[in-house]
């Protein structure tokens, strides 16, 4: 695939992004953040989502690559996530630049963002990454560890747990991806429940490009989008 120009990217986006706000509004049963999945659009498509078309909720799972565009990215009423697998040693690069962090699997990783975010004065939004079928290549928490998991989190003091992300096994079949976000929709619910009854605006992350339709259906209340909005993208095949 040849590298898109940017003036491809932003027809792409004025064009997309009208038509995913219609899908989502027939879909959704609450309503629904739309975070475009950034990773490989150059920084001017973003801005002009941004001061053009509304958007403001953007997601990077690279850490250098969110700190070679932090400085360029329109940031004035726009969120910053963070979505992609976080080593515990990266935390304290983006700890001040973003602000949720979607992918929060273990008490390693959570005591760095609590010492990180103390040594800033901040309290970070997390959400902890379910590993809804027990994949051993994937990271996340299994479903049964949830609640020990959210009460971990919720003891440090410079965390707050919003809720949840997951991502269903690449390959499985519509129908076994709506069975995998019905599960973590339960999940959620319980946890909400339990643990989150005093927080505003509980999270439940689950849905791509691919999937997205099927996850609102399910409970879904951020779907994180980048080839239904930008077009579909090669990506580099590096973990951070």
């Amino acid at each position: 695939m040849s590298e898109r120009s940017l003036n491809e990217y932003i027809a792409l986006v004025k064009e997309n992004l009208p038509r995913v706000r219609a899908e989502i509004a027939r879909h959704a049963k609450s309503e629904v953040t739309l975070l475009a999945a950034t990773k490989t659009v150059p920084v001017e498509a973003i801005n002009y989502a941004v001061d053009h078309l509304g958007l403001t909720d953007i997601g990077e799972n690279r850490v250098q690559e969110l700190l070679e565009k932090y400085d360029r990215l329109h940031r004035e009423g726009v969120r910053i996530h963070f979505i992609g697998r976080l080593q515990t040693n990266k935390v304290k690069y983006i700890i001040d630049k973003v602000s949720l962090i979607h992918s929060v699997d273990s008490d390693r990783l959570a005591a760095e963002i609590d010492r990180q975010a103390k040594k800033r004065g901040l309290v970070m939004d997390v959400l902890a990454e379910i590993n809804i079928a027990g994949e051993e290549s994937k990271g996340g928490i299994l479903p049964g560890e949830a609640e020990d998991f959210f009460d971990l989190l919720a003891a440090y003091p410079h965390i707050r747990p919003r809720g949840l992300m997951a991502i269903p096994p690449a390959g499985a079949s519509r129908e076994e991806t709506r069975n995998y976000f019905a599960q973590t929709y339960q999940i959620f619910i319980d946890i909400r429940q339990k643990k989150l009854h005093n927080i505003d605006g509980c999270i439940l992350s689950m849905g791509m490009s691919d999937s997205y339709v099927e996850a609102l259906e399910c409970g879904s209340n951020l779907v994180r989008l980048g080839s239904a909005l930008f077009g579909a993208r090669n990506y580099p095949q590096k973990n951070e």
